[in-house]
């Protein structure tokens, strides 16, 4: 005589709900798991292929559709495990909080779960729970800055203004250098990734020399144009932005800069004076986080310099210009959302 397979049926308030739970990112993976097999048996999926494709045996599956016929979604969920229930009081673990809240012990700079385990005489993993459920992370530090310079607040709205609303038939340029970029070359040569291993390089390196990139980042298409130079003065900067105004003749130019000494020369002030197509737009001192091309910055560093080898300093820039050249063959703009108000509120801890 065959055995009989138990039907499934799933009303439609139920199937949301599995759906739901197979699509969640926060849901427990047992659980996902679980709803997906139930999904399937919903289909007619005969129960060795819902174990094949799910990763359960056969009797797994069985006894899932057990519980669900038995207690429906509810059923799916984990079941309370067997042991002893906690002993630690709603008391200690108020003196707990409060332990993390206050300055560690003498010689700590935070504490760490150990560290406060036998502050409290209790186990790590007790601390570590109720840290979890507190979402106390005394490991991590956020950093802030606050800008001093007097003219902040109508720099932010200046600054800002141009990123969400730029002049009609002008060109709005991020510029920035990145100075000091090394050309750092292995000492052996990198061994490449594998099924079951990452790429692997050595520690120690050579140092073979220094270049600076002038970036200017065009706000509306995303497109970089970038020079690398041995020096980082004011005659280099200057040539850069000859080579800008040159490449948007005829153009209203309006830059984004930071403080640096090297944008406020004497031969520059006489260069603006004789363009007067071209302004320059400064970030608050202290602030230069605000200048987008900052973000491009980042992202070079990440996919072309940082694990890089370079023998040469002539290899590292023929290196950049390949990735700049790369970029701009489909360059992706940054789009700032962040309103000024709320800026000037944080920067400087006031709106207007």
């Amino acid at each position: 005589m065959a055995n009989r397979i138990r039907p499934i049926v799933v009303n439609e308030q139920d199937r949301r709900e599995l759906e739901r739970l197979q699509r969640s990112p926060s849901a427990p993976a047992g659980l996902t798991r679980r709803a997906r097999a139930v999904l399937m048996m919903a289909q007619d999926v005969p129960g060795v292929e819902i174990a094949e494709r799910t990763g359960y045996t056969v009797v797994q599956v069985s006894r899932l559709r057990r519980r669900f016929a038995e207690y429906g979604v509810v059923g799916l969920h984990d079941r309370p495990r067997s042991g002893r229930p906690p002993t630690i009081t709603a008391r200690k673990r108020a003196q707990i909080v409060a332990l993390t809240l206050k300055p560690p012990a003498p010689g700590l700079t935070h504490w760490s779960t150990r560290d406060l385990a036998r502050k409290a005489g209790v186990s790590h993993g007790t601390v570590h729970r109720i840290w979890r459920a507190h979402a106390l992370k005394p490991h991590r530090v956020l950093t802030f800055k606050f800008t001093t310079d007097p003219e902040a607040e109508d720099k932010i709205y200046d600054v800002v203004g141009l990123y969400l609303n730029p002049p009609t038939h002008a060109v709005v340029l991020s510029l920035d250098e990145k100075t000091q970029i090394q050309a750092l070359s292995r000492t052996q040569p990198l061994l490449p990734l594998r099924p079951g291993l990452p790429a692997r390089q050595t520690h120690d390196y050579r140092r073979n020399g220094l270049t600076s990139l002038y970036a200017a980042l065009e706000i509306a298409s995303g497109r970089v144009i970038g020079e690398c130079a041995s020096r980082h003065t004011g005659a280099d900067f200057l040539r850069f932005m000859k080579r800008l105004a040159r490449r948007y003749r005829g153009r209203e130019l309006h830059v984004v800069l930071d403080n640096s000494s090297t944008h406020s020369t004497p031969a520059v002030h006489a260069w603006l004076a004789k363009h007067p197509n071209v302004e320059f737009h400064f970030t608050p001192k202290g602030a230069s986080w605000l200048n987008m091309v900052e973000a491009w910055f980042g992202i070079l560093t990440r996919k072309a310099v940082r694990r890089g080898s370079f023998d040469t300093v002539r290899a590292l820039i023929r290196h950049i210009e390949a990735y700049i050249a790369d970029w701009n063959s489909h360059p992706t703009p940054f789009v700032w959302t962040k309103d000024p108000a709320a800026i000037v509120k944080k920067a400087i801890g006031r709106g207007r």
